[in-house]
This record gives structure tokens, C-alpha cells and sequence, in this order.
């Protein structure tokens, strides 16, 4: 199902890009990076970020920057748990349990998770051409989601590549 929902980031080669897209690099992120975070464990990392927009499959995406309906926690559960009903009633909790831990943010793999997806979608924007940005973006893609970066040092440096890449990016359509 996440393979036909898009989010608004658009891919290099000029298509919208699919949540499952998205799910997919995030989980190819925590492996690459598995070695710059000895104490978190990186399978439930992987498997967070697989499962962390299930909530997305009925309602679509959410950019950041737009206006959040007050009860998106809400209808993400309620998404998550009509999906999942089909399922072992072991594997309907799995997935429960790391969507609401995905969600609550203090576990040291629900942050590493965290950030990697708000980092992915800065990446995915900076790899995508200019065109496909909406003005807002070129200054809210240098400030958001930076609450998520402080839990290691690591994580701090990454977005400060990031954020190079992005004013480069905005400089050069300026030229």
C-alpha cells in the first residue's frame, strides 16, 4: 500500500516520491550508520523506520510545513491498527508497540529513528531539483526538525552537511 502513497518530496528524476521509497532509504540510512551508534539497537531501528508511516496509508502525507490536522496522532494510530488487523495478534502488537515507541521519542533507537527520517527528507529535497520546491522551502529546510539533533554528536554534524548542501543548492539557482 505505501508503494502508491506519495509524499511531497519529489525524486532526482522528476517523479513524487512513494512512502515506502522513503521507509526504504531510511532503513538503508540506520544500516550504513550502524557503526556510529554501538549502543542503540539498529534491527529495531530498521524496523521503526520500515513500520513509522504506516499511519500514512489511508490519509496521505503530512508535510511538515503545512498546517497538522490536531488529531493526527490520532488518526495515524487509528490507520496503523485497521492495517495491521489482518495480522498474528503477536505481530499486530509488534508493530503497535514501535509505531507508539517511533512516536514517543525517548528511546535512544525512537531518536536515531527520529532523525534519520526528518535528515532523509532534507537529503531527498537537496537531491531533487529546485522546481519542485515550494518557496517556503528554501528558509524551513535550514530550520526544521533541529530538536531532533541534539541527542548525539553524530547526528549534529550530519545535518550541518546537510544544511551546506541545501545553501549551496539554493545559491547556485540564484547564479
Amino acid at each position: 500500500l505505501l508503494k502508491s502513497v506519495t509524499r511531497h518530496s519529489w525524486t532526482s528524476s522528476g517523479r513524487q516520491e512513494s512512502v515506502a521509497e522513503h521507509s526504504w532509504r531510511l532503513a538503508v540510512m540506520a544500516i550504513v550508520l550502524e557503526e556510529e551508534f554501538p549502543q542503540v539497537d539498529i534491527k529495531k531501528v530498521i524496523e521503526m523506520v520500515i513500520i513509522h508511516d504506516f499511519g500514512e496509508v489511508y490519509d496521505g502525507d503530512f508535510p511538515t510545513f503545512q498546517k497538522q490536522p490536531s488529531n493526527k496522532a490520532k488518526i495515524e494510530e487509528r490507520a496503523v491498527r485497521k492495517l495491521v488487523e489482518p495480522l498474528a495478534p503477536n505481530v499486530q502488537n509488534k508493530i503497535i508497540k514501535l509505531s507508539n515507541e517511533f512516536h514517543e521519542y525517548k528511546t535512544p533507537e525512537a531518536k536515531l529513528a527520529r532523525a534519520l527520517d526528518k535528515l532523509e527528507v532534507l537529503i531527498q529535497h537537496n537531491e531533487a531539483d529546485l522546481s519542485t520546491w515550494v518557496s517556503k522551502e528554501y528558509t524551513y529546510n535550514l530550520t526544521c526538525s533541529r530538536k531532533y539533533m541534539g541527542f548525539h554528536k553524530f547526528i549534529k554534524k550530519f545535518r550541518e552537511i546537510i544544511d551546506k548542501q541545501t545553501r549551496e543548492k539554493v545559491a547556485e539557482e540564484k547564479k
